[in-house]
């Protein structure tokens, strides 16, 4: 049944039978909230660092990411607690583990438990849990103490997806997506959880990558139900995954290179990583926008867009070699603004201002205006793109 506006026109499309679909969404975010403005002198504190060069330099940096707050884990009252964290070549690992998996943890209810409050039925109705997270590290996984303090039953098939990195969030779509549409009635809990607490480590000059790190990366949780044909008067489907595509670069993986040691987790990015998706991503747009007659014949410009703000580079050359106007990428830019890249969740805060940016030119104009199919992207280790054609309801 389709919704209407003051002039009459319908302000939601009809979900299609089979299809998954988006039913609800939810947040959460570290109780530390830090300006980027503020960043700076406190990273340069905590960490004892008294090289004038390295300030200078992630002063330039936190100004090219373009983020202006985000949320962190890590504060003062730990690192007086560990102090170890902030000392160069300590092995830390144990430590950084006792702080991450109760944070992680404890963002993941909280998102989860928002993303059902908007759903509106009851935790038990869900069936199937996928728990995303780059953070944590312990056997049984997050997702079992996440369905335990939550209620779920004791039946809930669950899947972990750990170590992804920035393309987890959507990985995890396309997972649930299958899940869901496999399974007559199901109704799957995804949820993300990321912290950085992990890779936190003094700056040193021999390692350039810890400084992006520092400027760009920050800390929370999202949480999304999945299920296919929605129970009309009692679930608000608003954006259906229509078709989930996964490709790897050969060659690449060394261009996004993690490793977990005794101090913690390292990255290390290579600056070929923005050409790299620049030269794959028009190809990579083609194909999924291919999938249905409905999108298929549209340009670039014709699509809604929720692409994972890696950082601004990255934004900029998508934008640049699909041409899109410059308010295609708005929800992208917005969220690494107001959450920096917050890894695997970072693609549900853009969706979230998606989902807003839409129901605004509905609610003003009616279906007519609005754009019906969109793209979802993010981009890893691997290199890998991940990528859903969705439509919105």
């Amino acid at each position: 049944m389709s919704e209407y506006n003051g002039n009459g026109a319908p302000t939601r499309r009809s979900p299609t039978p089979g299809k998954a679909a988006v039913l609800a969404i939810g947040k959460a975010f570290p109780k530390q909230l830090i300006p980027q403005d503020c960043l700076v002198e406190g990273f340069i504190r905590d960490t004892k660092c008294q090289d004038l060069e390295i300030k200078e330099k992630l002063e330039r940096l936190c100004k090219t990411t373009t983020v202006k707050t985000r949320y962190t884990v890590m504060s003062k009252e730990i690192l007086d607690n560990y102090p170890e964290l902030a000392t160069e070549g300590s092995p830390t690992i144990k430590q950084r583990l006792e702080i991450a998996n109760p944070a992680v943890l404890e963002m993941a209810m909280e998102a989860s438990l928002a993303c059902i409050q908007e759903w509106g039925r009851p935790a038990r109705d869900i069936t199937h849990v996928v728990y995303v997270s780059s953070s944590e590290i312990r056997l049984p996984g997050g997702d079992l103490y996440l369905a335990t303090k939550l209620g779920l039953r004791s039946d809930v098939r669950r899947v972990m997806l750990y170590f992804l990195g920035c393309y987890g969030g959507v990985s995890g779509l396309r997972v649930a997506k299958d899940l869901a549409e496999n399974n007559p009635g199901s109704r799957v809990l995804l949820t993300t959880s990321e912290t950085t607490i992990l890779g936190f480590r003094p700056p040193n000059k021999v390692r350039p990558y810890d400084l992006v790190g520092a400027a760009l990366f920050g800390d929370g949780a999202a949480a999304v139900i999945i299920g296919v044909d929605p129970v009309p008067g009692k679930e608000s489907p608003f954006m259906e995954l229509n078709y989930a595509a996964q490709q790897f670069l050969p060659g690449t993986h060394t261009v996004i290179d993690g490793c977990l040691t005794e101090e913690g987790i390292s990255f290390k990015l290579g600056r070929d990583l923005p050409q790299k998706i620049e030269d794959n991503i028009e190809e990579f747009c083609k194909k999924l926008m291919a999938k249905d007659k409905g999108s298929e014949k549209l340009g670039f410009n014709d699509l809604f867009w929720a692409v994972h703000p890696g950082g601004p580079a990255i934004l900029n050359r998508v934008e640049t070699r699909l041409n899109l106007r410059p308010e295609k990428l708005e929800c992208s830019r917005r969220a690494l603004m107001d959450y920096g890249n917050v890894s695997s969740n970072t693609i549900f805060y853009v969706m979230e201002y998606m989902r807003e940016k839409l129901n605004v030119r509905k609610m003003k104009a009616g279906l007519e205006e609005e754009e019906e199919w969109g793209l979802a992207l993010a981009f890893g280790p691997g290199i890998t793109f991940e990528g859903i054609l969705i439509r919105s309801l």
